[in-house]
């Protein structure tokens, strides 16, 4: 059963798509297929090329429960199929890249970090909500590795009525809302069609 309406998944394929900064990118889902069953036999029914980021031969089930990127277009039936299902579910976020050849092996780099402690864990990035507050804090050393050769990450909002399009210049992150519903409109107020720099 689809969780939002077409309405609202339109816009969200707008968001992505047809946003200048999107001219001349390709957009990729990284999905999070351990958040819900339904993700992993999604992708492999959709007919599209998908690559899982952990590497090695892996047992069917962690595999079905790894981060996966897939590349959509807003003509391939997989796209409004998956936005519908996941949009406001935390499934995942969207990278816009200009050349996706070697975006699994920058986005492998942070799979893995390390506590004070020393102890290696799995950092889920990939998870809008931890995405949405990671970004802002890191320096800007941090940010240059991050985006490397990204051009901006997409994810959801906190209530899933807004896109939020992180983007670096080089020197500050910027983020930029963009409204999907009349009262995320005017929710957003002043920071409608603007970026807002992150000191």
């Amino acid at each position: 059963m689809p969780v939002i309406d077409a309405t609202l998944r339109d816009r969200v394929i707008a968001a992505l798509w047809e946003s200048p900064s999107a001219a001349g990118l390709s957009v990729w889902a990284l999905l999070d297929c351990a958040r819900d069953h339904r993700i992993y036999p999604a992708l492999r029914t959709s007919q599209l090329d998908h690559l899982c980021l952990f590497s090695g031969r892996l047992h069917p089930e962690v595999e079905a429960a790894a981060p996966h990127i897939v590349e959509l277009s807003p003509g391939y039936r997989f796209t409004p199929k998956l936005i519908e299902m996941a949009w406001g579910q935390s499934w995942g976020v969207f990278v816009r890249i200009k050349d996706g050849t070697n975006l699994r092996a920058h986005l492998r780099r942070f799979l893995r970090v390390r506590d004070e402690s020393g102890r290696i864990l799995m950092f889920r990035y990939y998870d809008p909500r931890v995405l949405r507050v990671y970004l802002p804090t890191c320096t800007t050393e941090e940010l240059r590795t991050v985006f490397g050769p990204v051009s901006s990450y997409v994810v959801e909002a906190e209530d899933a009525a807004s896109v939020i399009e992180f983007t670096f210049d080089g020197y500050q992150l910027h983020q930029h809302r963009i409204p999907l519903t009349r009262a995320a409109d005017a929710a957003d107020g002043e920071d409608r069609g603007a970026d807002r720099s992150m000191a």
